[in-house]
């Protein structure tokens, strides 16, 4: 029953620093299940996702140990079950990237089918393809996914669609694989090159991360080891659109410029400055944002996770801008939202064509999914009046106190618990 409330009109000025990436941070955790030895992350963001996978190992029977913030030790040495829980799969589409660890150093692996944001179906049929290919026995019945084998043997695969999870997914379960192991059409995302790291760091021979082809030559047994997360591209792009929104001047440390060329890009297009150093992304937003045409796409394309946030920023732009979605069907339900603010939306498909207005109006709105509850608070640093965004516990999944962070910038941010509301309506 959180919500968070904005009051538009403040321009953003000043530092803030973004977290390790999730989509980094997941994998690397479901990979600690390779090995008996102590896996130490590092720069991990404090996040339900993040506790929930966590707790998937721990119910697995993994150590899994916060050791101060942003750092967790894993050790699976003694592993107790190869089924991952119902209650906490059925939260978070990750979880089924403990499937391929699981089978390659147990030779079995049960688990629920996923679930996660409702933004479009994500079928994990290449993660099951992929693990058949490399001798995997798998049935998928009754809501549940169930795979054995003696030992994964290496085979070359193609991805009929560069996906993210299935490209690590296939490519932990290959390091344990006897022979080669070639992945095909594989994601090139910086969080895949990420895992390939934490992964050759653990012995892995793994050659081509982050191209379309990667190349796996499997090898007995992974050892320990400590790694440091990439910081994550969307939670910065996503501060670098509130600077844009709000005309404001955001210093985003830690911001990678190779990761977010598509994003700084676009920005660009509307009219922003943005300089970047070896620390960093300063964003200088325009008066008033120019409009432009935006197509998601795989990596190093325009991410999909930053498409909500770009049509706030298009909302309020001097003109018209077309947006087309290519990634994920049902990415338009921010949509609806938007236009309770005042917002000019057409969708046709995959297609939404957004008539820029001179001003966004504050409302009660609703966050449909994680990047959806970014784009309506972005939306009511701009809008005119109290913007109050309901369902935040999507942006608990893939922001560390977004409310704390927009606030020390200047914006007018609050977060108002249910023991609040209570003592309001009482």
């Amino acid at each position: 029953m959180d919500r968070i409330v904005v009051t538009g009109g403040n321009r953003l000025e000043g530092r803030v620093a973004v977290a390790g990436a999730k989509n980094s941070v997941l994998p690397m955790l479901a990979a600690a299940l390779l090995t008996d030895d102590q896996v130490t992350l590092f720069d991990i963001p404090h996040l339900d996702d993040v506790f929930t996978i966590c707790e998937v190992l721990q119910r697995l029977g993994a150590d899994v140990r916060i050791q101060q913030p942003g750092t967790i030790t894993v050790n699976a040495a003694d592993l107790e079950s190869c089924e991952a829980p119902y209650d906490l799969v059925r939260k978070m589409r990750a979880s089924v990237l403990v499937m391929g660890p699981l089978l390659a150093r147990r030779g079995r692996a049960k688990l629920p089918m996923p679930g996660g944001c409702a933004i479009g179906s994500r079928p994990i049929d290449l993660h099951l393809k992929g693990l058949r290919a490399l001798g995997a026995v798998v049935e998928a019945e009754h809501g549940w996914i169930e795979a054995r084998v003696g030992r994964l043997r290496g085979n070359r695969l193609y991805l009929d669609y560069p996906s993210v999870g299935a490209t690590e997914n296939l490519m932990m379960a290959a390091t344990l694989a006897e022979g080669t192991t070639v992945i095909e059409n594989a994601a090139e995302e910086p969080e895949v090159a990420d895992l390939a790291e934490l992964l050759k760091a653990m012995g892995a021979h793994i050659l081509g991360a982050g191209t379309k082809v990667l190349r796996i030559e499997g090898v007995e047994r992974l050892g320990g080891a400590d790694h440091r997360a990439i910081p994550d591209r969307i939670e910065a792009g996503t501060y670098m659109v509130a600077a844009a929104i709000t005309g404001g001047d955001v210093y985003v440390a830690n911001a990678e410029a190779e990761h977010l060329e598509p994003v700084i890009a676009k920005l660009v297009d509307c009219g922003a400055l943005v300089v970047h150093d070896r620390g960093g992304l300063r964003v200088v937003g325009p008066e008033r944002p120019r409009p432009t045409d935006v197509k998601t796409m795989p990596y190093p394309g325009f991410p999909t996770d930053m498409q909500p946030q770009m049509m706030a920023l298009l909302s309020i732009a001097g003109g018209t801008s077309v947006i087309t979605e290519t990634v994920f069907e049902n990415r338009f339900m921010h949509v609806a939202e938007l236009k309770r603010m005042g917002a000019e939306i057409i969708t046709d498909g995959r297609t939404a064509v957004v008539k820029g207005v001179a001003e966004l109006s504050g409302a009660p709105v609703r966050a449909t999914d994680l990047r959806a509850g970014a784009a309506l608070v972005l939306a009511g640093l701009a809008a005119e009046g109290e913007t109050e965004v309901w369902g935040v516990h999507h942006l608990d999944r893939g922001y560390v106190n977004i409310e704390g962070k927009l606030r020390s910038l200047g914006g007018a941010v609050a977060r108002v618990e249910d023991s609040l509301l209570a003592r309001r309506t009482s």
